[in-house]
């Protein structure tokens, strides 16, 4: 599938959000779907749906629409590949616990295959299929594994003291939930920074001055 240059980080952000509506539709059994119906899902225009997957070369026809499994087929091309990335987890406390969970059980994509904490009663402990072992092994792990990503569910200040060993071991992308801003600091990895505190407050403020 050819793609046309590089591809803004907009357009990529969407893709998940496009394969996510398809599927519902899948599951409905509707075989068909046009731009203007998927821009009314996605909150946009007809225009901009088609500018998007023009991105990638194109899915549809002019006037014919998408074929909803085909169209679901190419944007899963996109989104993963046949082998999952291996990921670990660092920082195995209720969040790191619940995160775990999803990657094992609901996300597609990932295969977690070792999770890290600095606690003794942690150390040893089974999570999801997977020994927790001390943080102090992290390093001679990655050089074994090759573990692609790295979920932090850690403090600011301990992901701020580890990102060097984890960069230096090869992660190449981070879902990160410990505040410290690793795309600042690492311009060259891929990271994807959870706050979940910005995410309350900017709900807090579209319900107290936009209601």
């Amino acid at each position: 599938m050819p793609v046309q240059g590089k591809v803004s980080v907009p357009v990529i952000k969407r893709l998940p959000k496009y394969y996510r509506y398809l599927s519902e539709m899948k599951q409905k059994g509707l075989t068909k779907v046009s731009s203007s119906e998927l821009a009314r899902m996605m909150g946009t225009t007809a225009s901009q749906v088609r500018q998007d997957f023009n991105c990638f070369g194109g899915f549809g026809q002019q006037g014919i629409g998408y074929n909803v499994e085909v169209l679901l087929y190419e944007l899963g091309h996109l989104l993963f590949r046949e082998e999952p990335l291996d990921a670990i987890l660092i920082g195995t406390g209720r969040l790191g616990t619940a995160i775990s969970s999803y990657l094992t059980n609901d996300a597609r994509g990932y295969r977690l295959v070792a999770a890290f904490d600095i606690r003794p009663d942690q150390v040893g402990r089974q999570l999801f299929g997977v020994c927790i072992q001390h943080v102090s092994n992290l390093r001679a792990f990655c050089q074994q594994h090759h573990p692609q990503v790295a979920v932090l569910c850690v403090p600011k200040s301990s992901a701020k003291d580890l990102a060097p060993t984890l960069v230096d071991m090869g992660i190449r992308g981070f879902w990160n939930f410990s505040h410290y801003d690793l795309s600042v600091a690492y311009p060259n990895v891929v990271v994807e920074n959870v706050h979940l505190g910005d995410s309350l407050m900017s709900l807090s403020y579209q319900v107290n001055h936009l209601g």
